[in-house]
């Protein structure tokens, strides 16, 4: 006996131009909850010491400032640890991205450069 193809279920948008008639939505679709992490107080405190304005966390100077701090944990985390490679390829990906925000820095605004390398000590 040869089996028969089930029939094929009309889709909803043709079902809606034969007739004109609009289906009601059965769920409203809600908007996803975006959960944002709150950073930590060690973090905090370097955002507030060397934020331009108010709610700063952006600027080149805040984000030199958290890079700077990264690279400090990372260099001691290294010192204990000599044979983690993956922790030193990181490292130089870190060094590499902060040396790039200075260079932007310098070459928009010397005098804030300077102002931030002297105040993170650092030197080219």
């Amino acid at each position: 006996m040869a089996k028969s193809k089930p029939e094929k279920k009309e889709s909803a948008t043709k079902a809606q131009k034969a007739t004109g008639k609009k289906t009601p939505t059965k769920t409203a679709k809600k908007e996803p909850v975006v959960v944002v992490p709150v950073p930590s107080e060690e973090k905090l405190e370097v955002i507030s010491q060397f934020q331009v304005k108010e709610g700063d966390t952006g600027s080149p100077e805040v984000q030199v400032a958290l890079l700077t701090k990264r690279i400090e944990k990372l260099v001691s985390h290294l010192k204990t640890n000599p044979a983690d490679n993956h922790s030193r390829r990181g490292l130089l990906g870190i060094v590499s991205k902060r040396r790039r925000l200075l260079n932007y820095l310098e070459k928009k605004d010397a005098g804030r450069y300077k102002a931030i390398a002297h105040k993170l000590g650092l030197s080219k």
